[in-house]
This record gives C-alpha cells, structure tokens and sequence, in this order.
C-alpha cells in the first residue's frame, strides 16, 4: 500500500495551495480518506475527510471555510484545496485510508503517507 502525497511547499499569507495524495495498492472507492497535520512539537490535528463515495465531508474548525477535501475515484487520489492560508497552517501534512469510518480520530486509520511540507510565511 502506497500514499504518496505531494503539492506541499512555501506559500505566502493568503495564498493557496492544492494537495494531492494518489494511493495504490487499495481499493481506493472502499476507503474513507482523511487529511491530518502536524507541527513541530504539536499533536497530529484532524483537517478533513471524506466519505468513500464523496458524499459525505468533514472539516475541521480552524479550516472551515478555507480548505476543501475532494477526491477522484478513477484517479485513485484525494485532495485538499487551501485557500487563505495564516503562518498557523504551516506543519507536515499527511494522508490517511480508513477501511471504515474515516473520522477525527488518527488511530483509527489503517495506512499512512509519509507527508507533505507546508509553510505559510509572512
């Protein structure tokens, strides 16, 4: 099993950016997916997830509004659209495969990428 996730980088206040996490090795329709982060020092935080059909999304608080998960079945890949990033979205951002409920809690999900790295600057 493989999620790779890329499109992370060094972005100024307010700008954007578009993640995206390709899995193989899964029957990706029959996962929920999940978008996680991490900074330095911190616990990993829930950002969003989605339903394995993608009728059913979740945000976290400090992204409502800003962000957008969405993922494309046929090309085995989720993403997380970031819109008005602040200095406090900077962390490691990770992808995450739950065979069942895909929710806020990490320990739950089954498979794991190895992250992407998101700094906002001022």
């Amino acid at each position: 099993v493989q999620l790779v996730e890329s499109g992370g980088g060094l972005v100024q206040v307010g700008g954007s950016l578009r993640l995206s996490c390709a899995a193989s090795g899964i029957t990706f329709s029959m996962y929920d997916m999940g978008w996680f982060r991490q900074a330095p020092g911190q616990a990993r935080e829930f950002v969003a997830a989605i339903s394995r059909s993608g009728g059913r999304m979740s945000h976290g608080d400090s992204v409502k509004g800003r962000f957008a998960i969405s993922r494309d079945n046929a090309k085995t890949t989720v993403y997380l659209q970031m819109n008005s990033l602040k200095p406090e979205d900077t962390a490691v951002y990770y992808c995450a495969a739950d065979r069942d409920f895909g929710g806020l809690n990490p320990a739950t999900y089954d498979y794991w990428g190895q992250g992407t790295e998101v700094t906002v600057s001022t």
